[in-house]
Parts: structure tokens; C-alpha cells; sequence
């Protein structure tokens, strides 16, 4: 991998995550509640899930 695709790798990664941690704060509370996320947690479920755990 070239120096050039790590940093279009990791730019869509940043906007992947930031993506994620929108629509997770965006959940309204009942639909949170019910799939078991609390949204103070956003941040940590959307770095899990972009870059692993």
C-alpha cells in the first residue's frame, strides 16, 4: 500500500467514524434504549466499528 492510499485509507475511515457518531447521538432515546445503546457511548461504538476493537 503506497503512502497515498494509506491517507485516502485513514480519510475515509475519519469520515466513516464521524458519520457514525452522528447518527448514533441523532437516535431518538426509545430507539437507542431499544437496540441497548446508551448515546453518551456514541463515540466508543462508532471507533469499534470503523476501526475494530
Amino acid at each position: 500500500m503506497t503512502f497515498f492510499d494509506q491517507i485516502r485509507t485513514a480519510i475515509r475511515q475519519r469520515l466513516a467514524y464521524r458519520r457514525t457518531v452522528a447518527e448514533l447521538s441523532r437516535l431518538p432515546n426509545d430507539i437507542a434504549l431499544d437496540l441497548n445503546i446508551y448515546q453518551g457511548d456514541a463515540r466508543q461504538i462508532a471507533h469499534r466499528a470503523v476501526y475494530g476493537a
